[in-house]
């Protein structure tokens, strides 16, 4: 098949290109290599077009003859304030859009995309009384106090976690998952009025080489992994007791290239994660035990915004495309450490 694939140049889009090409697919690289996360030459990627999903000479161009579209192009990170608002919704959202109304032009009819679990918010919990419900965002001064817990917003007891799936309700809490849940909707309008086909991958937190360290685009274990560089213990927030679902980018990969081949009728939403929830102090653990570094330190400090928990059920995709993850956490955390993290 002939796919085009936008943001193929960034951290998850260069695993992806490798792996649609190992499976012998014709692909074009679309990516307009941002200066916030591309930084120096550009890279040496046979056949990127540089170029942006919102300028339609370019879409014109690059989109005649494509089987599927896999849009991976986005801003991510969180945002930090109020004004990062209309770059989210004119990068991811508007960026979608026109990426649609370029495929309808060009007479494209499948899409597959990038969307996240942050989609979720707080996910769902579950309380002994009131059984599941949705967490309600936490507040500062429980926070203050070392009350990282989310209670349940009818009783107040404390919730356990638990896993959501793709019909849970959705509850964005920060610029980012509000594009996000944006970008699906788009898409799920384009392919009912259209007749085309649309999958949104929900990735979970994704690592593994290459994995970058001064961009948007680093996470956690990136984070981490560049404090233990440095000599410095990782500093782990609120009590390090997050649950997360953490995923090899290898793994992402191969779950992205099977919906490019198989998802090929109708709207669909996929959580794609390792389905065994760590704890970011557990990641923080590991990492310092495969560099030999020093180990982590609990400091009780907070972001608003963040979510506790937010792990969900990606049994869905394993059963419709097949998908099943490959990298073991253990053996994921020594390969990263020894990888190290790229500085654009």
């Amino acid at each position: 098949m002939r796919v085009v694939l936008t943001g193929g140049a960034g951290f998850i889009g260069t695993h992806v290109l490798r792996t649609l090409r190992q499976r012998n697919h014709e692909v074009v690289v679309l990516d307009s290599l941002r200066a916030d996360v591309h930084r120096g030459a550009a890279p040496a990627i046979d056949g990127l077009v540089v170029g942006d999903v919102r300028d339609p000479s370019v879409l014109d161009r690059v989109l005649p003859g494509t089987d599927v579209v896999c849009h991976l192009a986005a801003k991510v990170g969180l945002g930090v304030d109020v004004s990062d608002l209309p770059d989210y919704a004119d990068s991811n959202v508007h960026g979608t859009a026109a990426l649609l109304a370029g495929m309808v032009r060009a007479g494209v009819s499948r899409f597959v995309q990038a969307s996240s679990m942050v989609v979720y918010g707080e996910g769902l919990g579950h309380c002994p009384r009131h059984g599941a419900v949705t967490p309600g965002p936490r507040a500062e001064a429980s926070l203050r106090a070392g009350q990282f817990e989310p209670p349940c917003p009818v009783c107040g007891e404390a919730l356990a976690a638990a896993l959501v799936a793709e019909d849970g309700g959705l509850d964005p809490r920060n610029a980012y998952a509000a594009s996000k849940v944006g970008q699906e909707q788009f898409a799920g309008s384009w392919a009912r009025a259209t007749g085309g086909s649309a999958a949104s991958l929900r990735y979970h937190n994704v690592y593994g080489p290459g994995l970058p360290a001064d961009t948007p685009y680093a996470g956690v274990a990136a984070i981490f992994l560049s404090a233990l560089r440095r000599g410095e213990a990782p500093r782990v927030f609120e009590d390090g007791g997050q649950r997360r679902d953490f995923v090899h980018v290898a793994d992402i990969a191969t779950a992205t290239a099977d919906a490019v081949e198989k998802h090929t009728a109708g709207v669909r939403a996929f959580n794609v994660g390792s389905g065994i929830p760590r704890t970011v102090g557990e990641m923080a653990t590991a990492l310092a035990g495969a560099t030999g570094g020093p180990a982590p330190i609990v400091t009780g400090d907070y972001r608003l915004g963040d979510v506790r928990h937010i792990t969900a059920d990606s049994s869905l995709i394993r059963s419709e495309l097949g998908w099943r993850p490959t990298v073991e956490f253990e053996a994921g955390m020594t390969e990263l450490a020894g990888f190290g993290v790229t500085v654009s």
